[in-house]
């Protein structure tokens, strides 16, 4: 089948993924003379570096993930379809869409490929069944069943050794998203959870964050890198540096240092924040070079080689090696519109510039870490400036409003109010703790 609004005069842009590159893409194309249609898998824009917040029960789904349709309610020119892409045919500029079970074909004048990225387990796809990823609102609704559904089975369990591995949470990665989690789970155990049981201590949960590198945080520095450990080390993360993690199976995680000694560690709940690999989109692309991280080679404008009208940014896009960050797909999305618009203008396009607008990471309440240029804070200012960067990006005022209540609750009270267990953790449903 064939979309009915192919045709016409304007011209059409088909944006691929409503993530932040896609997002950004959409929104500088409001005010200009085209189509626009924007294709994705869900039906929710995802504010994925707020995930961890999700799994740890400060805030809820929907303040991080607000649908689509309602965030383009005031673009008349725009259309959404929920669907898979299956082809991209770049010659015929058609890009073929499985929406729900039906074919759809949708023939497009200029195309943005904003696909993300998702989670690499370094060759190791086993590890998948034994570990949590942190990519999509799925993986932190799961990991928040997990964590507090294993505190109920620890509270009923009898057997110490088996309560001690059910109060052990491993985070895999001590980037970003590694160290918010570990420092989130701790925060967890001493303040929210705090005369919620009666057989159990949630003090005495265990968090274990296994770093590869000899350092937490390294694109940050060492200053902050050794001030993000100092502080997780005194709230009481256990921190492996030098250090991988050789095996994962349902009952814990092996951890080899580099001087090749293992070490055991029984545990319930493994996350994995460890790395990630570009998303399949990029081998739809036929004649695209792809890079040895999946990611999809272009040229200086972000357009596909031999393709001008092609666009492909954020963590799909192949540039310069540049991070894969929010920002960057924020920002190269949006390049991407506006060399369309420079197009239709008769204008030549201009090279992507990537602006640094630094690095933030939460270590606990009212304590973060900051880069920005040459500017290097931690403590208190650090997670004031980590609180503004992440309430100008929340996309929309319900959005905004919503986390700043939460994050009151939570950091200046004890609160974590999304904590309802469903499906597998209803009583008697079973007891299954393996990962989906």
């Amino acid at each position: 089948m064939t979309t009915p609004d192919a045709t016409g005069d304007q011209h059409h842009v088909v944006i691929i993924g409503c993530g932040f590159g896609g997002l950004f893409a959409a929104r500088a194309l409001k005010n200009e003379p085209v189509r626009i249609t924007l294709v994705d898998r869900t039906n929710h824009h995802l504010f994925q570096p707020l995930l961890y917040q999700v799994a740890t029960g400060i805030l809820s789904e929907g303040e991080i993930a607000p649908a689509i349709r309602d965030i383009f309610r005031n673009y008349p020119s725009l259309r959404v379809v929920l669907g898979e892409v299956e082809h991209i045919d770049v010659d015929a500029r058609t890009i073929h869409v499985d929406e729900f079970g039906q074919p759809l074909d949708l023939h497009y004048d200029s195309l943005i490929v904003a696909g993300g990225a998702a989670t690499s387990y370094f060759g190791h796809d086993e590890f998948r069944h034994a570990a949590c990823g942190m990519k999509s609102l799925d993986d932190a609704m799961y990991l928040r069943g997990q964590i507090f559904g294993t505190f109920e089975l620890a509270e009923a369990e009898e057997d110490d050794e088996a309560r001690r591995r059910l109060m052990t949470f491993v985070v895999v990665g001590g980037g970003p998203t590694g160290v918010e989690m570990a420092g989130q789970l701790k925060e967890l155990s001493r303040r929210a959870l705090r005369r919620n049981y009666r057989r159990i201590n949630p003090l005495d949960t265990r968090v274990v964050l296994v770093e590869g590198q000899d350092g937490l945080l390294a694109s940050m520095g060492r200053r902050l890198s050794r001030l993000t450990e100092r502080d997780l080390t005194r709230m009481g993360v256990e921190i492996h540096l030098d250090a991988m993690v050789t095996n994962l199976d349902d009952e814990g995680a092996v951890i080899t240092q580099k001087d090749g000694t293992t070490t055991r560690i029984p545990a319930a709940t493994k996350i994995w924040a460890a790395g990630t690999r570009a998303s399949g989109l990029g081998s739809l692309l036929a004649g695209a070079e792809l890079d040895k991280a999946g990611r999809v080679v272009v040229e200086p404008d972000c357009s596909l080689p031999g393709h001008p009208e092609v666009f492909v940014v954020g963590d799909l896009m192949g540039l310069s090696d540049l991070p894969g960050v929010a920002e960057v797909a924020m920002q190269s999305g949006a390049h991407a519109a506006h060399t369309i618009v420079r197009r239709l203008k008769g204008e030549p396009p201009k090279p992507f510039r990537y602006r640094d607008l630094g690095t933030l990471a939460v270590i606990s309440r009212f304590r973060a870490v900051a880069k920005i240029g040459p500017l290097q804070v931690g403590g208190f200012i650090g997670w004031l400036l980590w609180l503004v960067v992440h309430v100008t990006f929340l996309t929309g005022f319900k959005n905004r409003f919503g986390a700043l209540t939460r994050w009151a609750i939570s950091f200046v009270g004890r609160g974590r109010y999304e904590r309802a267990l469903t499906g597998r953790w209803v009583a008697g449903t079973g007891r299954t703790t393996k990962s989906a």
